[in-house]
């Protein structure tokens, strides 16, 4: 009957047994039907009682005899036309959830409709799908995933909608009234079709009315069957990726990860944030459209307060743990956080930067963590540290102490920072804020620039001043920082005036050196003013000392002195 051109041993049995059972009724064959590879040996007069098709093109064709039929686009292929070339013949087969929607199909190409013959293949089929294969939710799972393949005429059949109803309805009732175990079994289900299929259900059960975590729980398991590999790592020591970024593969499931990110209900607050971080990561990875980043971080942002240093740490490391990602995404993250928490103490009436929420205090405790962890890359650069650092409001900042250790793994880490950059780096951090143990700590951290050590033991020496067992006795920070700021630009100009002097005494020290030879063969007539006496002057009008008791500066230069026998002064400076 049949004569396959390539070896397919499933098709090859299935065609032998029903050719045998054709050549068996010793009655010759008369035409050959093309599906694909596959030819079929088969009676025109059999096919003609079961199929309309086939009879017109019998009867309207121009050839004399037809011996020769191709049926290429039949849905389905050879291994449906195979079936249903045995219901012509009355050969019995079975009908499955696995072929019943290609069977449907067929039929309706072959025009095997119960208004051309009573209980035809179309009545048969119609019969399998409303009586078996769509009275459970698994059936019509099965169904559907097969009416991938059979678009659109599965689609014109309303077998799809059909299917969609069905899986629809029963996966609302099972998470309502869960009757099997693991209670979300029916996520697993679901997650077999493809996206735009598995896209429509979660639309249906919307209108049903299915409650966002429901939704959400069938998203997780959805993501994580097809973005095994980027999703369920949640450690940031993943595998190392080789696929090219730009290979199909990649391609698929970028595209994959923004219908998934569509289909995510409106209630932000559905997902755990964990998962939320894992798709993040994934989002970038895969570079993603902005509008998915932007959504996702949105989702994150709102619900910071719940947020793990190793979910920070998901989104800052490559999925082989070794070099830093793009920290963008971290600072939107806790910015669009921030402006939150602006926006309810504005809507509350209280001052934001006097007062934070225990929510805002969280974060802040978490972000400091997150930059002592990221501190040691070595690829991270102070402004990226500090951007971060900046974002939390100072209020929330009770104690700085985690953030001085960050700070203090960040120098550690960075040993070729000059003073300056240093500086830099703890301009962050508000050195009155540390603890004792802290300020102790960082009076001997020789990582730390000069200033930051002078406030730690300056803050300490006001604390002995005033009495530190009571605090009410205190300065308020605002008095003691100006208090100490000014107290460290007086060291600065007291330690540069000193190097001045000295640099001025040993020149002068040299001149005298130098000009003692010259002086003594020089006339005791009429002196001119020596180098040492014009300077004397200049330093007296200079006058550094305002408040010492040789003040100088109200005498005029023209009021009679004799500069001709001056004083002998002792000049001494230190």
């Amino acid at each position: 009957m049949a004569t396959p051109l390539r070896s397919n041993s499933r098709l090859s049995t299935a065609m032998e047994r029903t050719g045998q059972w054709v050549f068996s009724q010793e009655i010759p064959t008369d035409v050959i039907v093309e599906v694909g590879e596959a030819n079929f040996n088969l009676h025109k007069f059999m096919l003609v009682a079961k199929s309309n098709y086939i009879r017109k093109l019998i009867m309207e064709t121009n050839e004399a005899d037809l011996t020769r039929i191709n049926l290429s686009e039949i849905p389905g292929g050879p291994e449906i036309f195979e079936k249903a070339a045995k219901f012509c013949y009355g050969v019995n087969f079975e009908i499955t959830v696995h072929n019943v929607a290609a069977l449907r199909c067929a039929a309706e190409y072959l025009q095997m409709t119960d208004k051309y013959c009573d209980n035809n293949l179309a009545g048969r089929t119609e019969d399998f799908l409303s009586q078996v294969a769509l009275s459970s939710l698994s059936g019509a799972v099965v169904v559907l995933k097969s009416c991938e393949d059979l678009l659109p005429m599965a689609e014109e059949l309303k077998i799809v909608q059909r299917c969609i109803d069905v899986a629809s309805a029963r996966a609302c009732n099972e998470a309502s009234f869960p009757c099997r175990t693991p209670p979300n079994w029916w996520t697993e289900e679901l997650s077999i079709l493809d996206v735009e299929l598995f896209g429509r259900i979660i639309g249906a059960m919307k209108q049903r009315g299915a409650k966002p975590l429901t939704i959400a729980t069938a998203l997780i398991t959805y993501a994580e069957r097809w973005l095994r590999d980027l999703v369920r790592d949640h450690s940031g020591n993943g595998i190392k990726c080789s696929e090219p970024i730009d290979s199909d593969l990649r391609i698929q499931q970028r595209e994959l990860l923004e219908s998934i990110v569509q289909l995510l209900p409106a209630e932000k607050a559905a997902f755990p944030i964990h998962f939320l971080c894992c798709l993040l990561r994934c989002a970038i990875f895969l570079k993603a459209s902005s509008a998915c980043r932007n959504e996702v971080e949105k989702r994150i942002s709102l619900i910071l307060e719940h947020v793990t240093v190793d979910d920070l740490l998901v989104l800052s490391f490559t999925y082989d743990g070794e070099r830093l990602f793009d920290l963008d995404s971290v600072r939107r993250i806790i910015s669009g956080f921030v402006e939150k928490e602006k926006s309810m103490a504005v809507f509350n009436g209280g001052d934001f930067r006097e007062v934070s929420s225990s929510a805002m205090q969280r974060v802040a405790k978490t972000v400091d963590a997150y930059l002592a962890e990221i501190a040691t890359a070595v690829e991270l650069s102070i402004s990226k540290f500090n951007g971060i650092a900046n974002l939390v409001p100072k209020g929330a900042r009770k104690v700085e102490d985690d953030l001085y250790r960050a700070i203090d793994i960040y120098l550690k880490s960075h040993p070729n920072l000059d003073e300056i950059e240093r500086e830099k780096v703890c301009s962050s951090m508000d050195p009155l804020k540390l603890s004792y143990e802290a300020r102790v700590h960082a009076s001997q951290n020789k990582r730390l620039p000069v200033q930051i050590v002078l406030h730690a033991l300056y803050y300490d020496q006001l604390k002995l001043r005033s009495g530190g067992a009571d605090d009410r006795n205190q300065p308020d920070a605002v008095t003691t920082r100006n208090q100490l700021q000014a107290d460290v630009s007086l060291v600065k100009e007291n330690e540069a005036l000193r190097t001045e002097l000295l640099k001025m005494k040993m020149y002068i020290s040299d001149m005298q050196k130098n000009n003692q030879t010259g002086t003594s063969s020089k006339s005791v007539g009429t002196r001119k003013p020596t180098f040492f006496s014009s300077m004397s002057k200049t330093l007296g009008k200079l006058n550094p000392f305002r408040h010492g008791s040789k003040d100088t500066s109200h005498i005029d230069d023209n009021l009679g002195v004799d500069v001709t026998k001056p004083r002998r002064r002792r000049f001494s400076i230190s």
